[in-house]
């Protein structure tokens, strides 16, 4: 029987291992219209990340892919800083940093 196979993050593309604190984000907020729609696994940290940058009216409107969050100036800073972590690296997200 084989192994299952790692999950990438596909907002890092670093690995996540059994263990690693991650969870699912909705592409569009549940809160936008996006309950039951599409989600993907990322690390808990690159997800927290999302939500620190972007509000929900935000990601609904111009963030509802994976390649739009990749775009954004200030995640892609993050991107090129995490990618440079082990897969189970994990920090406090310090808050509160986008405008309100």
């Amino acid at each position: 029987m084989p192994l299952p196979e790692t999950p990438i993050c596909p907002f890092c593309s670093r690995p996540i291992p059994p263990g690693v604190r991650q969870s699912l984000h909705h592409l569009v907020p549940k809160l936008r219209g996006g309950r039951g729609g599409p989600t993907v696994l990322l690390h808990q940290i690159c997800h927290n990340e999302i939500h620190a940058t972007l509000t929900e009216a935000e990601l609904a409107r111009d963030y509802a892919s994976v390649e739009a969050l990749r775009a954004h100036p200030r995640l892609a800073k993050f991107i090129a800083w995490v990618a440079k972590r082990p897969p189970e690296f994990h920090s406090r997200t310090p808050g509160p940093r986008r405008k309100r």
